[in-house]
């Protein structure tokens, strides 16, 4: 795994860990494509699904925003999905 993928899965994991109260539950899963595209998939808690979301999605728009321009600069794709 690059540098790249682990700095913008260290982020996404500080920030939705700040957010949510059962931090034990938190599970970040990362994955780089052949051609440097990363996938990062959050895992949490059900009762904190709600707080990493937000109202009208705005939390997890946030989160996406904050991982893609983390990655920008080494001109890489990244893609944040909440997984239920």
């Amino acid at each position: 795994m690059s540098s790249v993928c682990e700095n913008v899965s260290g982020l996404v994991e500080y920030l939705v860990t700040s957010i949510v109260d059962n931090k034990d539950a938190v599970n970040i899963v990362s994955s780089e494509s052949d051609n440097g595209d990363i996938s990062i998939e959050i895992n949490v808690d059900e009762s904190d699904v709600g707080h990493i979301i937000g109202k009208e999605g705005h939390i997890i728009k946030s989160i996406r925003r904050l991982a893609r321009a983390c990655a920008l600069k080494s001109d890489v794709h990244v893609d944040v999905e909440l997984v239920d």
